[in-house]
């Protein structure tokens, strides 16, 4: 970790609460403040999500909650998938365990995967959006500026926890992490100004003025993959998952599938709106 940075925010007798915690607490704090400005503001109705008392931020808590446990189930999976299959392939329990096989300490259950908790959000809300026969495409392009927002105090939470640490460099951003005596990026911060405020506030000026459900979405999945794509040459591979071919990070494969599904997404919502083919009068 950084060494000037303790990692425990405070404790309350045995129960350490960390500034990683703290860090996704203020995410979904941050997100949820700011779609209720916007539905007190009538942009919900704007974006075509009903009267207030249809499209609330009582509606809303539904909605984050359904997330929230979509997140996490996705998380997790989308880590054993993609980051250390084989290791949960011969310990199958320690995918749900949060005790070490070994010596039985509690070691919590560490490893969550952003691609994985993104999939495990869509499907969840898919299912509870069809549910309440509540237009998809609608409530992401209004999410996912509040969204790219809170990723930055996600990041946050992983620079503090000395996590997802940055390759070594002997440029002057370099902070050791550890005790391995390398200078490395502070790639956990470069990715909550780029990933997080960079991408908020390009969505965030953008949010009014899309002009097909499914645009605002589309967006932001290429506008995260390109930024997360550069900025994983500056962050450390996984040590489990190693290089795919030798090349490409398993962040930056996984980055160029959601490239390729936004532009394809883009594309296919254009013309199921009419934009494509188009003639001009």
């Amino acid at each position: 970790m950084p060494q000037f940075v303790d990692p425990i925010a405070f404790s309350i007798g045995s129960l350490s609460i960390r500034w990683y915690a703290l860090g996704y607490v203020a995410a979904f704090l941050a997100a949820f403040a700011l779609l209720c400005w916007r539905i007190g503001k009538g942009e919900a109705e704007k974006a075509g999500l009903g009267e207030k008392d249809v499209f609330s931020c009582s509606f809303l808590a539904d909605i984050f909650l359904v997330s929230f446990w979509g997140m996490l189930l996705g998380g997790r999976i989308g880590y054993v998938l993609f980051y250390d299959l084989g290791y949960f392939l011969r310990n199958p329990m320690a995918i749900i365990s949060p005790w070490d096989r070994v010596s039985g300490e509690f070691v919590g259950i560490y490893g969550m995967s952003y691609h994985g908790a993104l999939l495990g959000i869509a499907l969840s809300l898919y299912f509870f959006l069809r549910k309440k026969d509540v237009d998809l495409w609608r409530v992401a392009d209004f999410l996912v500026p509040a969204a790219a927002g809170a990723y930055f105090f996600g990041r946050l939470g992983n620079f503090m926890n000395g996590e997802l640490v940055g390759r070594a460099t002997d440029s002057f951003f370099g902070m050791y992490f550890g005790g391995d005596g390398f200078l490395r990026h502070p790639s956990q911060l470069y990715e909550a100004f780029f990933e997080g405020l960079f991408l908020f506030s390009a969505l965030w000026i953008w949010r009014n003025k899309m002009v097909f459900s499914g645009q605002m979405l589309s967006l932001y999945l290429v506008g995260y993959a390109a930024v997360r794509f550069a900025l994983e040459f500056l962050r450390s591979p996984d040590a489990q998952a190693g290089l795919v071919l030798g090349v490409l990070t398993m962040g930056q494969t996984l980055s160029l599938c959601m490239f390729l599904a936004g532009m394809i997404l883009y594309f296919q919502r254009k013309r199921k709106n009419g934009i494509i083919g188009k003639k001009k009068s």
